[in-house]
């Protein structure tokens, strides 16, 4: 195992990053811009080391700086978390030629994957099913004719990047244009490629995905389902596991696929296929992800398996422990916390954090990095912390995720707590029968979506 590793990002991510290094005996070094210069995670690290002014890319972003940081505190390793450079193959290779382990996937399987229109061309190879659309990136011409093809509704996405950026659902030819040219445009200014191609649209549909970890003597083990269909503008509220909307047939057909992908990859390390689920159950294959998962706490919960953990003894050259498919129990639920206002459009809400009380007891734990006196800055991602509960089954992991919410105190900033309860006691959710078009069907009826005092 390593002795010292530097953690590449920020906010609970690095927190809990942090603690699984502790928890191996190994040194963690924090990196930080200067609007994080009193956060928990600069804190928590045993060093720490300011790589920029507040800007995510003249601070987090900025490889040379983080490369720099790693170098001269002696560090052996670099953890990079989830978003910020967790999926640029230019860092990895950064860290290689710096004698850095990178605690990840190699930049090559990176290239394959993070261009989603070349990702689904390596996924037909092995055999995985997928969405009906364009064979690569796809002029506006060539959208027309795929369009007519596969039929509308269709949906527009970038090739580079995610969080819901580049993204169109288009209901008919007259609006295809249109689409296409914002798309373009939003994904140009989010990753600096504005490349798309086109799927078409599967509605009603549900978010779930299968997690993996690999090791480097082909060892795959995959730790089964998170359901993910709660979302807002593509971007997931709620996950869950297991999915209601899976049969044991179909969750080791999804199992079995994700495996023989991630041997035609060659996949080392942490990694979630993502599938969508048309009205029929059938899955279909849309995008990998070569990191950790915002909502990777829900398969721990589940299964017992420290993620974090795995990933730094994977990038030390240990194989897996088990292979196959991991053994389960319960159900597991993850909430998280946004510092956004529902009521203006999920509008970010900078600011200090008056009062914290995180929940406690029994099947509960909260990711975060808040604490009294924070400060939320404005340059980065909203989300602020994640409560995750684990019971027995269903029923009972929501009543107890409505008790950690209702005991989970935020006051300075809005955020996404109430909406979640509202979520939480729905007919809707407590049934099991929604999908990724909840939130706007729900408009209206979720007391948090209203204008107004609650």
């Amino acid at each position: 195992m390593f002795s010292r590793v530097l953690v590449a990002n920020r906010g609970e991510i690095a927190v809990r990053i942090i603690r699984t290094l502790h928890e191996l005996g190994v040194e963690a070094v924090a990196v930080y811009s200067t609007a994080d210069r009193e956060a928990l995670h600069v804190r928590m690290a045993d060093r720490a080391v300011c790589i920029g002014p507040p800007s995510a890319t003249d601070s987090y972003l900025r490889i040379p700086n983080v490369i720099a940081a790693a170098d001269t505190t002696g560090c052996e390793a670099v953890h990079p978390g989830f978003g910020f450079l967790s999926e640029n193959p230019d860092f990895v290779r950064a860290c290689i030629e710096n004698d850095l382990v990178f605690v990840g996937p190699s930049a090559e399987v990176m290239e394959k994957t993070g261009d989603k229109a070349r990702a689904k061309v390596e996924m037909r190879t092995a055999g995985m099913p997928l969405v009906p659309g364009s064979d690569g990136v796809a002029t506006l011409a060539g959208m027309h004719a795929v369009a007519a093809e596969v039929g509308f509704p269709v949906l527009l996405k970038a090739t580079a990047g995610g969080g819901g950026k580049g993204m169109r659902t288009v209901a008919g030819p007259d609006g295809l244009e249109a689409a296409y040219r914002a798309a373009c445009a939003e994904a140009e200014a989010a990753f600096g490629d504005g490349s798309l191609y086109l799927e078409r649209a599967i509605v009603p549909a549900r978010h779930v995905e299968i997690q993996v970890l690999c090791d480097g003597f082909g060892g795959v083990l995959t730790l089964g389902e998170r359901e993910c269909s709660i979302q807002r503008r593509h971007q997931k509220l709620i996950e869950e596991s297991p999915s209601q909307a899976l049969t044991p047939e179909t969750l080791e057909e999804m199992e079995a696929s994700v495996e023989r992908a991630c041997r035609q990859l060659d996949y080392v390390n942490a990694g979630t296929f993502e599938f969508l689920l048309g009205p029929d159950g059938s899955p279909s294959f849309i995008e990998v992800n070569c990191r950790l998962q915002v909502e990777h706490p829900v398969t721990e919960m589940t299964t017992g398996i420290d993620i974090v953990r795995e990933q730094l003894r994977i990038a030390a050259g240990e194989r897996l422990s088990i292979t196959g498919r991991a053994p389960r129990s319960g159900h597991a639920i993850e909430i998280r916390i946004n510092a956004e206002d529902p009521r203006r459009d999920f509008a970010p809400a900078a600011g200090t954090i008056t009062r914290f009380r995180p929940p406690l007891g029994p099947g509960v734990r909260m990711d975060t990095a808040l604490i009294e006196g924070a400060v939320i800055p404005p340059f980065y991602d909203s989300m602020i912390g994640k409560v995750i509960v684990h019971d027995a089954d269903r029923d009972a992991a929501i009543a107890r995720a409505v008790r950690a919410l209702e005991e989970l105190e935020i006051e300075g900033i809005p955020t996404t707590r109430e909406l979640a309860l509202d979520i939480l006691r729905s007919r809707e959710f407590r049934g099991g029968d929604y999908s990724t078009s909840y939130l706007a069907e729900m408009e209206g009826r979720l007391p948090a979506l209203s204008a107004g005092p609650r």
